[in-house]
């Protein structure tokens, strides 16, 4: 069996559909696990920004995750109606999800098995914690929560040289 990508993944969206991850080949994408009541949250701004401005390029795609002292509590109609009025957010959200632990979401034992954090350990440290997938679904690499977007923006400027 060949090496898994990203594009081998499929995930439910924010509305409970299967959405197979594989629709965006060709595209960087930046996996984000986000929540609506941390101190990162703020970040989804530069995230739609980043999203509108390398659309062609980049998809971003927003996986709410309840792990991290409770930030992210509300149900999906919740989450997906807090990131329209607060953020005008268009990149495409999923369902919450569990990104470590037995019950870790398949796409995120894939980006940590991928792309260890610190000293190897695999496990994510908090909300925004951010991977960047290349055009053929391999993980480029992984960015801690304090990592903003325009970080990324560079990186992804210099990469699609």
């Amino acid at each position: 069996m060949s090496q898994k990508t990203l594009h081998d993944f499929t995930a439910k969206n924010i509305k409970g559909e299967d959405v197979p991850l594989a629709q965006w080949k060709g595209k960087y994408i930046l996996v984000v696990n986000v929540a609506s009541q941390c101190g990162f949250t703020p970040q989804y701004k530069g995230l739609e920004q980043l999203y509108q401005s390398m659309g062609e390029k980049l998809v971003v795609l927003g996986f709410p995750c309840n792990q991290f002292g409770k930030q992210e509590p509300g149900d999906e109609a919740e989450i997906q109606g807090f990131c329209d009025l607060n953020y005008g957010v268009t990149f495409p959200l999923f369902a919450k999800v569990d990104v470590n632990g037995e019950n870790a979401h398949p796409v995120y034992q894939f980006l940590k098995e991928e792309r260890p954090g610190i000293l190897g350990t695999e496990a994510i440290k908090w909300n925004f914690t951010k991977f960047l997938v290349d055009p053929q679904g391999q993980v480029m690499k992984r960015y801690a929560p304090t990592d903003t977007p325009d970080k990324i923006q560079k990186d992804l400027e210099n990469a699609t040289k």
